[in-house]
C-alpha cells in the first residue's frame, strides 16, 4: 500500500530517551505501581506486559517490577521485530502490529487477567480477541511528562461514567459551532469507550492518560456539515487547522472535504492510503479532563488533544473499537474547541465548556 509521506510522523519514543533518563528507574516504577494499585492488580492475578523489541524498555521493565510488587504473577511478553514502530508511527498505522505473527503471545494475553499494553494495540483484531476473552488492557505508550501531568483519579473516572450514563440513554447527538458545524448523529445500539486512565473491569480497555467519553452513530444515521475552524486540531499529523475545513456528510461517510491548501493536504493524505472507509464517520464524543493542554505539538501521540476538557471529538476511519467491522488503518481525530454539543435537548457542551454538574471538572 502506498502510504503519503506524512503518515511517518517522528516520535519521542525510540532510545535515546533523555526524559526517562533523567527519572529513575524505582521513581518510574513507583508511577506504574500507582496506576496499577487504581487498576486493583493484586495476588491471584497475571499480567501480561506487552512489548515490542527493544522499543519503550523502561516501561517494560518498570511495568514488570510493580506487577511483582503488588503480588501478581508477571508475564513478560515481548515481540521480537527487526522494524519496531514507535507509538506515533503506529497511531498513523493503526491495527498493523507485529502480534498477528505470534499465536502464542496472543494466547498468553486471552489467559491473562489484564495486559499493559506498551505495543499500541488500539483498533486491532488482537485487541479485540483479549477484550472478548475477558482480559482488560492498559495502553501506557506516552512519555513520562504526559503520564505525570495527566495521572487519572477516581473523580475522573465518575465523571466520565456520569457522561457515559447520558450519552447509553440519549437517541441524537448534534452539535455546531460558529463557522458553520450542524450536524447530527441518530445514535444506535452502540458500545461506549470510556476513558479515565485505568481499568479495573474485566474486558475492558483503557488508555492512561485518558479523559474522554465516544461512541458511534446508528449505520448511516450521520448527517450534516461539520466546519473545522482556525485553532483546531488534526491527529495523527499533529497540527492547528489554519484556514476553515468543511466535511460535507451524508448517510455516514464524508462526500466533500472542502477548504484550501490544508483541505487539498487532507484528502491527500487520506487518500495515501489507497482505503475509501477513511472517508466513514467514525466516533463522536467530548474532553472531560481538565488538566490536558490544547497543543498539538506537545511529546506523545495527542492525548492532551483528544481528551482536552469542554473539546468534541469528531474522528474519521476504523469502528473495530466499537464492535464494527471498518479496519481501516487512517484514522483520524479532529479535536474541535468551543463547539455546542446535545444529547437528545440537553445542552452537554456549550462554547466548549461542559454544562451538566455531574461531568464539570
Amino acid at each position: 500500500m502506498v502510504r503519503p509521506a506524512t503518515v511517518a510522523i517522528q516520535g519521542p519514543f525510540k532510545q535515546p530517551n533523555k526524559e526517562i533518563a533523567m527519572t529513575s528507574q524505582s521513581d518510574l516504577t513507583a508511577l506504574f505501581r500507582a496506576n496499577f494499585e487504581l487498576c486493583e492488580i493484586g495476588p491471584g492475578q497475571t499480567v501480561g506486559v506487552l512489548s515490542e523489541g527493544d522499543l519503550l524498555p523502561e516501561y517494560r521493565a518498570a511495568s514488570l517490577s510493580a506487577i511483582s510488587a503488588l503480588g501478581a504473577q508477571a508475564l513478560d511478553v515481548n515481540i521480537p521485530t527487526e522494524n519496531a514502530q514507535d507509538a506515533s508511527h503506529r497511531i498513523a498505522n493503526l491495527g498493523e502490529n507485529p502480534l498477528s505473527q505470534h499465536p502464542e503471545a496472543v494466547q498468553q494475553c486471552k489467559d491473562a487477567d489484564m495486559v499493559v499494553d506498551h505495543m499500541l494495540l488500539l483498533f486491532s483484531h488482537e485487541q479485540i480477541e483479549m477484550q472478548e476473552a475477558g482480559t482488560r488492557i492498559l495502553m501506557i505508550v506516552e512519555p513520562v511528562e504526559v503520564l505525570e501531568r495527566l495521572f487519572p483519579s477516581t473523580a475522573l473516572r465518575r465523571r466520565v461514567e456520569a457522561a457515559e450514563q447520558k450519552f447509553i440513554a440519549a437517541e441524537t447527538l448534534r452539535f455546531t459551532n460558529e463557522v458553520g458545524s450542524d450536524v447530527s448523529y441518530r445514535l444506535g445500539d452502540k458500545p461506549m469507550l470510556t476513558e479515565y486512565g485505568y481499568t479495573t473491569q474485566p474486558g475492558r480497555w483503557d488508555h492512561w492518560p485518558g479523559g474522554f467519553i465516544a461512541s458511534l452513530a446508528a449505520e448511516k444515521g450521520v448527517d450534516g456539515r461539520v466546519v473545522m475552524a482556525p485553532g483546531d486540531i488534526v491527529f495523527p499529523l499533529k497540527c492547528f487547522v489554519e484556514e476553515p475545513i468543511e466535511y460535507v456528510i451524508e448517510g455516514g461517510w464524508v462526500k466533500e472535504i472542502n477548504g484550501g491548501k490544508q483541505a487539498a493536504e487532507l484528502r491527500e493524505f487520506m487518500d495515501g492510503y489507497a482505503d475509501p472507509r477513511a472517508y466513514a464517520v467514525s466516533h463522536i464524543g467530548w474532553g472531560l479532563n481538565e488538566k490536558c493542554v490544547w497543543n498539538p505539538e506537545l511529546p506523545g501521540i495527542g492525548m492532551d488533544g483528544r481528551a482536552h476538557y469542554g473539546n468534541v471529538l469528531f474522528s474519521l476511519g476504523p469502528d473495530t473499537e466499537f464492535g464494527g467491522d471498518n479496519d481501516t488503518p487512517c484514522h483520524l481525530d479532529l479535536p474541535m474547541q468551543n463547539c455546542n454539543l446535545w444529547l437528545d435537548d440537553e445542552l452537554i457542551v456549550e462554547g466548549g465548556e461542559v454544562v451538566p454538574a455531574e461531568m464539570r471538572a
